[in-house]
């Protein structure tokens, strides 16, 4: 069933003819209407679309349709940890936000405020303690399953064209997943953290030509304070997200248009 958009289409008219229920009628009214203003029926026509896009496309046993039982990377499974990434990769951001209403870097020129900021997060806060834990093993989870995901990629040969953009895509994304876990690993601002910072600025100084300028721009200095504080908080919060979250919107549209790459 269509619904044409002409101002002179009797819609009542068609609706009689068709002995409709009350609740058919008051539901098909309300349609009519809705749609006359905002184009319902063609966005419900462009879901329907893509909902049977998405189930035309979801992966096979390949195990079982080319006989792979003895090829590890061919495992079924494996094909679902660029979901399994970016459903960690949600909940990490989701229980970022959450605490987000609770941390922030020092304003008072004293760095140790955000240790005692994640102190009270930990143990006064009401499931303050879940949490964080939530947010951090989410954050290792995709770390984990985006690394695995490359190399079920790179093994199935599944980055070569017309897929290698993709990959490209995908390298970058992995890059910036070391990235958000070395930010946010320094938020807490625990002898951990300091340390992996003070490792940061000297890997940064030790780059020829650009190394003391990038130690500056990253860190904020040669030693660390709150300065550093300040710009892990703004690339772990304000930055990055927008970044990954681009990237991971591409990576997936590709992917959705060229279809999941079959075993060779």
């Amino acid at each position: 069933m269509s619904l044409e958009r002409k101002d002179d289409y009797d819609h009542g008219e068609w609706m009689r003819e068709r002995n409709l229920t009350p609740v058919e009628t008051t539901f098909l009214t309300a349609l009519i209407w809705m749609d006359k203003r905002f184009r319902i029926v063609d966005y419900l026509e462009i879901l329907e679309t893509l909902y049977y896009r998405v189930n035309m496309q979801m992966p096979k046993s390949h195990t079982e349709q080319y006989n792979l039982d003895n090829k590890f990377w061919y495992w079924y499974p494996l094909y679902a940890l660029g979901s399994f990434s970016t459903i960690a990769y949600a909940v990490a951001a989701i229980s970022g936000a959450l605490l987000g209403f609770y941390y922030a870097p020092a304003t008072t020129g004293d760095p140790t405020t955000a240790y005692n900021q994640l102190a009270f997060i930990m143990t006064e806060l009401n499931f303050g303690f879940m949490l964080r834990s939530i947010h951090r093993w989410s954050a290792q989870v995709m770390v984990a399953a985006v690394f695995l995901h490359m190399l079920r990629v790179y093994f199935t040969g599944a980055y070569k064209e017309p897929r290698e953009l993709n990959w490209i895509i995908g390298i970058v994304l992995i890059s910036l997943t070391m990235v958000f876990g070395y930010t946010g690993y320094l938020l807490p601002w625990d002898q951990l953290a300091f340390w992996a910072g003070q490792i940061g600025v000297e890997m940064a100084r030790s780059i020829p030509l650009i190394g003391e300028w990038l130690a500056l721009l990253v860190f904020g200095g040669f030693s660390l304070g709150q300065p550093t504080l300040q710009r892990m908080y703004i690339f772990h919060v304000f930055l990055l997200p927008f970044v990954v979250t681009t990237l991971i919107a591409v990576h997936i549209a590709i992917v959705w248009i060229q279809g999941i790459a079959e075993p060779h």
